[in-house]
């Protein structure tokens, strides 16, 4: 299985970018993974309506460039589906088995995620109804995704 990680912007704290590095190496066991960063826009201070859907516009084309024609599109927006752990697997499961071998994950800028994305996506998934820093969901879909990897093949994880 191929799994394409496609988020808006760079990672700068280091301790996020060890965390990501230590689940790409796990995660190498189970399955090829890519993360594609896009450039984020800088929102000003008061930015209106209009500017930041000008922001969201660009930062959602850069995103639907690098979305491959062959990809089954997971979208992480609040709004999306919740699912456990155990019900991840499954999920990611089901689609190997119905012959989707390439999933992509799309992760937003501080405004989300354009129209123009969220109709190409083939899923929204939701983590919470919180609100989490784009470089943090990285490292939460990562550890869920080999989480998920790990429940799939039987293996023991942390309850």
């Amino acid at each position: 299985m191929k799994i394409t990680v496609v988020c808006v912007g760079k990672v700068k704290e280091k301790f996020y970018r060890d965390a990501i590095a230590e689940y790409e190496k796990r995660l190498s066991k189970y399955c090829r993974l890519e993360i594609i960063e896009v450039a984020d826009e800088k929102t000003p201070d008061g930015a209106g309506e209009a500017a930041e859907e000008q922001i969201k516009a660009r930062e959602g084309a850069r995103i639907l460039e690098k979305i491959k024609a062959d990809a089954f599109v997971c979208t992480l927006e609040i709004g999306g589906k919740k699912l456990s752990s155990e019900g991840l697997a499954e999920w990611m499961e089901k689609l190997t088995v119905s012959g989707n071998s390439h999933i992509a994950f799309v992760i937003g800028g501080s405004l989300g995620l354009h129209k123009t994305v969220t109709a190409r996506s083939d899923m929204a998934l939701s983590f919470s109804d919180m609100t989490f820093p784009h470089q943090l969901m990285r490292v939460i879909l990562l550890e869920q995704v080999y989480r998920g990897f790990r429940i799939s093949n039987g293996e023991p994880y942390h309850k």
